[in-house]
């Protein structure tokens, strides 16, 4: 099976400039990236799962989604604000690619402000007319996201490697972190870990401060199960770590 993270015809790479590789970039974004893919390629779905008038589910379906688009906002914000202005300065030979990067981030900017009202409406009324709407643009923007996440991943990120440190990504990766609710995080954090493979698992896990480990081994993984069972009844919960 072709890896998702593969250029299509057509796509090209950036200009990889010379020098070793200086932090393990492309690794984490694909981490993060398959959490982004799967959580906006069930959201249409997870809208439509809230039957008519059933403001229970849409209010709980409704905030989860909300998270999400919190997590995805904040993940471009860190980018924008402390990954792509340093590689326009390191690189000068990738401004192409960057600038497609950043009207992506654009693209995505501009749904995430259009679904906002609209999922905060459905959460208070849970009608059909709303819900299908809210259901079409959040498929909407999962189109947009196959495409930017792919391509950040496959032309943008080896050149990442080799000019920013580990240092810098990291800074770059915990934007915000701190406006996040605390059990939220470690939450999430189980349904990042089953997004990915076993392998990128266990290296993920490794790089969280044991803080958090500690944290999700004691509530997150329970708080993981309970949400996504209540999320997608009757499916068998994903295995994580």
């Amino acid at each position: 099976m072709t890896d998702f993270f593969t250029m299509h015809p057509g796509e090209t790479a950036a200009p990889l400039p010379p020098g070793p590789v200086l932090c393990s970039g492309t690794a984490g974004m694909r981490r993060i990236h398959r959490f982004f893919l799967w959580a906006y390629g069930e959201a249409p779905g997870l809208v439509r799962s809230a039957a008519a008038g059933d403001i229970s589910r849409a209010a709980y379906v409704g905030e989860a989604l909300g998270n999400f688009d919190m997590v995805l906002h904040t993940h471009h914000e860190g980018e924008d604000l402390l990954m792509y202005p340093q590689l326009s300065e390191r690189a000068p030979g990738c401004a192409l690619h960057i600038g497609q990067m950043l009207a992506q981030h654009r693209q995505v900017t501009e749904r995430l402000e259009s679904i906002e009202p609209l999922r905060l409406r459905w959460m208070e009324t849970a009608d059909i007319a709303t819900r299908e709407e809210l259901a079409e643009l959040y498929a909407d923007l999962s189109a947009v996201l196959n495409v930017h996440l792919r391509r950040e991943v496959t032309e943008v990120m080896p050149v990442v490697d080799r000019l920013m440190t580990e240092k810098e990504l990291k800074a770059a990766a915990e934007h915000g972190i701190q406006q996040f609710d605390k059990k939220f995080l470690v939450g999430y954090l189980g349904m990042v870990l089953a997004t990915n493979p076993p392998a990128d698992r266990v290296e993920m896990f490794k790089d969280i401060p044991a803080p958090i480990r500690l944290a999700y081994r004691l509530v997150g993984r329970r708080m993981y199960r309970r949400q996504y069972s209540a999320l997608f009844p009757g499916r068998e919960v994903p295995a994580t770590l």
